[in-house]
């Protein structure tokens, strides 16, 4: 049975400075030359995706913001599941009973991609900072929703969002995906609100229905929202540096981590590059 090799971006096939390596560079290109599928599962955005993998020959649909979008390669929207307008006000009004304002992620009337905020506490600032050259970011006082909104975004302490939490649940039930976890990489949780569709477990069900469900799929990851698509996989692949609860579920845990280029190194194995 042929293969597909779906991979997320940060902290699994890109380094921590967020570049690919030579090396992995070097192993794609020379796999994708031979019509080896591989692709991308990331939570990174659209354009952001395209631009750190630029020196990739891309020849597939990309899953981008964590599943609510796939892509082509040359950056055309193949599939966007996202909150209307109505939903992500009631889910603003929510979070303000609280005191908590998130993050607002989607397209413009004019399907320009933006990264919305209004009023920001120090993590969310901290975030900021590492997106300050991003052209997407658009201040909003009021913070309002946008045409189509992909992710919703809060950023805090547990205790702040565990409320939060449980308002959405109730008001909302199973007509929109939720996400709680501590963030691995920094000292606070997120709280991600997406359509019910809109994650990667989903997206990636979508693209086997584009002509890739005869293929034998090997997934590799790091963190928690990659265990949807390891749920599918038939081969799931955590690099070293994976959170516990993605190794609990991995068919094989590479002994090298993202910075030793697990996954290109894995791949080397699989065909016998040299």
């Amino acid at each position: 049975m042929k293969n597909l090799y779906i991979t997320d971006l940060d902290k699994t096939l890109l380094r921590s400075n967020l570049t690919v390596s030579d090396y992995s560079v070097k192993i794609w290109n020379t796999l994708a030359a031979q019509d080896i599928k591989l692709t991308v599962a990331t939570a990174r955005s659209a354009p952001k995706t395209l631009e750190l993998l630029k020196e990739l020959k891309l020849h597939h649909p990309l899953i981008v913001m964590d599943g609510a979008m796939i892509i082509s390669p040359e950056g055309e929207i193949l599939l966007c599941n996202a909150l209307h307008e109505a939903i992500t006000q009631e889910i603003l009004t929510c979070g303000r009973r609280f005191d908590l304002e998130p993050f607002v992620i989607g397209l413009d009337i004019d399907g320009t991609e933006r990264f919305r905020y209004g009023k920001t506490n120090q993590l969310q600032q901290t975030l900021l900072h590492e997106y300050r050259n991003d052209k997407r970011l658009q201040h909003d006082s009021s913070l309002n929703a946008l045409h189509k909104n992909i992710k919703i975004v809060y950023i805090d302490q547990k205790e702040s969002l565990e409320a939060l939490y449980e308002v959405l649940h109730e008001t909302f039930g199973d007509a929109i995906e939720i996400k709680f976890a501590k963030d691995p990489y920094i000292d606070g949780y997120f709280l991600t609100v997406l359509h019910l569709h809109g994650d990667k477990a989903h997206a990636l069900q979508k693209l086997l229905e584009m002509g890739y469900d005869d293929l034998q799929i090997t997934a590799f990851g790091d963190s928690h929202n990659d265990i949807g698509m390891f749920d599918i996989a038939h081969r799931k692949i955590a690099v070293a540096n994976a959170v516990e609860e993605l190794k609990a579920v991995a068919t094989e845990i590479l002994p090298h981590t993202n910075d030793e280029d697990g996954v290109a190194r894995y791949l080397q194995g699989q065909y016998g590059l040299r």
